[in-house]
């Protein structure tokens, strides 16, 4: 299952996701309040795998442990995805424990979940080695691959990607 959760709210870009094969579910996040993650901790200790702050996150993240890819939509700002791409992003990390464990030379969090790989498709101005070497270590955190960072005028090869 391939979630993919688009910020922009681009409807020719949201036609052309919708394109893809494989079995998936387009989230609409532009038109949801999906606030910063707060740093509470309750997601790891007092909740384990629930986020204290409660908005519209929460039924995006039930969504989003059950995929095995998840792509992040996002225009861009500042030559970065937009705050509330980079939200969803942060409030992932109920996925992990604080629990750590070492692979390879790194420390990682031990996941409670599964597996995901991850990828972004950006509108805007970025630095493309920036955008994928984010894309890695996102993927790296859901303990995954990372299916890399496109522009929308690459929309095609991401699209070859979800699969």
């Amino acid at each position: 299952m391939i979630i993919i959760v688009d910020t922009t709210g681009n409807e020719e870009l949201l036609a052309q996701l919708s394109s893809i094969s494989a079995e998936h579910d387009l989230i609409r996040a532009a038109e949801l309040d999906i606030n910063p993650c707060i740093g509470c901790n309750y997601c790891w200790l007092k909740t384990p795998g629930v986020c204290a702050v409660k908005d519209d996150y929460e039924e995006v993240f039930k969504k989003m442990v059950k995929a095995d890819q998840i792509w992040i939509v996002s225009n861009t700002a500042l030559g970065f995805v937009t705050p509330k791409a980079k939200n969803i992003v942060d409030r992932m990390i109920p996925i992990a424990t604080m629990y750590l464990k070492f692979e390879g030379k790194q420390m990682r969090h031990v996941l409670r979940y599964k597996r995901y790989d991850f990828g972004l498709i950006y509108d805007g101005e970025a630095d493309k080695g920036f955008m994928n070497h984010w894309s890695e270590r996102v993927a790296i955190n859901c303990g995954g691959r990372s299916k890399g960072a496109f522009e929308v005028s690459e929309i095609g090869e991401a699209l070859a990607c979800m699969s």
